[in-house]
């Protein structure tokens, strides 16, 4: 009758075999805690959120401000924009 631990394995190849089949488990487990951890991680953004573009409004205040437009012309054109959109004849 010949058994796996009659051949001349000596202490060494239990020794590399507990420690393979430790660093095996432990790539399991920490495989399998990565895995956990992405999926339950609520969603990142990474990008910024946008900024909301100004308004027609603030455009002619910041034109009047900078003094690209006087005060007559800011006026005409805010009446112009509350005014609503021009039918055509």
């Amino acid at each position: 009758m010949m058994f796996w631990y009659d051949h001349d394995v000596g202490g060494w190849g239990w020794f590399a075999m507990s420690a393979g089949m430790i660093l095996f488990w432990a790539l399991i487990i920490t495989v399998a805690v990565l895995l956990f951890r992405t999926l339950s991680r609520p969603q990142e953004h990474t990008h910024a959120p946008a900024t909301p573009s100004p308004s027609a409004e603030d455009i002619l205040r910041e034109r009047l401000a900078r003094g690209e437009i006087d005060e007559d012309d800011y006026q005409r054109r805010l009446n112009a924009l509350h005014a609503g959109p021009l039918t055509k004849p």
